[in-house]
């Protein structure tokens, strides 16, 4: 895929807009985990819900961090020690994600359009990554939002009320 730097510009900048409209419902989702919970996991082979929470903030900071490098490095996944509980994930989140993505903002069109290896599995221009990272963001907030009910926690509402918001 080709962009030229003008439409890169735009769908990067139309992207990380959309993503800070997202950055509420998450802050939310990762905060209605039951405090005690957080090694809450539907099966084996998941994540458990504070891992998923750090996977969810730690990747879309890795993310954006990777445009503005304009290389893909594989960064430490493992959630650090003083990451325990929800409000720790949402502090690092709300500490951290901010700065990068006025960063990624101010990237030229030709930085935004500059094609950028990931791991040689694909190759794309740095604003189709900011769209997988949004999406990527969304898919795992969606899985942390369907370990809520089974926790004993309140799903809040994410495109629209939730039952437990209505209630």
């Amino acid at each position: 895929m080709h962009l030229s730097h003008d439409e890169a510009k735009l769908i990067a900048g139309y992207t990380l807009a959309d993503y800070e409209r997202e950055m509420a419902t998450t802050r939310a989702v990762i905060a209605a985990i039951p405090a005690g919970k957080e090694s809450y996991s539907p099966d084996s082979r998941s994540m458990n819900a504070i891992d998923l929470a750090w996977h969810i903030a730690s990747a879309d900071w890795w993310f954006l961090s990777s445009v503005i490098a304009g290389e893909f490095k594989a960064g430490e996944s493992n959630r650090p020690e003083n990451i325990k509980t929800a409000d720790d994930v949402i502090a690092w989140y709300d500490s951290n994600l901010p700065g990068v993505i006025e960063q990624a903002k101010s990237m030229t069109g030709e930085a935004k359009a500059k094609t950028l290896d990931f791991f040689g599995m694909m190759q794309a221009p740095a604003a189709a990554y900011i769209s997988l990272m949004l999406r990527h963001s969304v898919h795992h907030r969606g899985q942390l939002s369907a370990y809520l009910r089974p926790m004993g926690g309140k799903v809040p509402g994410i495109y629209g009320p939730s039952g437990d918001s209505q209630s």
